[in-house]
């Protein structure tokens, strides 16, 4: 998917500038009934902590309230380019993408602002799933070289690095992520949109079984 203009350049500038210093999150562990769908996501089939347990419920809280965000990425910037493409001058161009990051901003800003650096990271992550793309190489095709190098600096800051990519079959995490994503789907939780580059979980799994053995 061949993406452009400006809409992950202000995500990360939202998040860089307001991500919040603690994660908010909370949850009651014993108030959740484990069943299955936690055991097949711990790779290697060990017993769970408490801890683990609820490190993976919080990660689940944080993936079905960032992946819409992601999804919407990829739907605008998609769309966008396809109007720039329509346009012929320089000018007419520059106008346009003023406009649109105008109304980008005044649309998703104070959601954003909302994220936890956790779930900016996890949002990062998800940008490149469904762009195929990190969100610093498409500030930098977008805005600069220079520009790419401050935000990234600048998300840092708050734990976040716009270089990050999304790996589910070396990264545990991103397995985890993908896992989830894809109950969310099935249950209609989430709206599911492809990814930019081809995931196949069930050869991932087999994959991360045999590996643990």
């Amino acid at each position: 998917m061949k993406v452009r203009i400006f809409l992950i350049f202000l995500l990360l500038i939202s998040l860089g500038a307001n991500a919040q210093i603690k994660e908010t999150d909370s949850i009651e562990i014993d108030s959740i009934a484990f069943n299955t769908e936690l055991e097949e996501l711990v790779i290697g089939g060990s017993k769970m902590s408490t801890d683990e347990k609820k490190q993976l419920l919080l990660l689940r809280r944080r993936v079905l309230k960032v992946y819409p965000y992601a999804k919407l990425a990829a739907e605008k910037l998609t769309m966008l380019a396809n109007n720039m493409d329509k346009l012929k001058t320089d000018r007419e161009k520059k106008k346009y993408s003023k406009i649109v990051e105008k109304y980008l901003e005044n649309e998703f800003e104070g959601q954003l602002k909302k994220l936890t650096r956790k779930e900016g990271q996890i949002l990062v992550k998800l940008i490149y799933r469904q762009t195929g793309h990190t969100t610093f190489d498409l500030i930098k095709e977008q805005k600069s070289g220079w520009k790419a190098f401050w935000a990234n600096r600048m998300a840092k800051l708050f734990d976040i690095n716009l270089k990050e990519r999304y790996n589910p079959a070396n990264v545990t995490e991103d397995y985890a992520i993908e896992g989830y994503l894809i109950k969310a789907f099935d249950e209609k939780r989430l709206v599911k949109q492809e990814p930019a580059f081809k995931i196949d979980y069930d050869a991932i799994t087999e994959n991360w079984r045999e590996r643990n053995k």
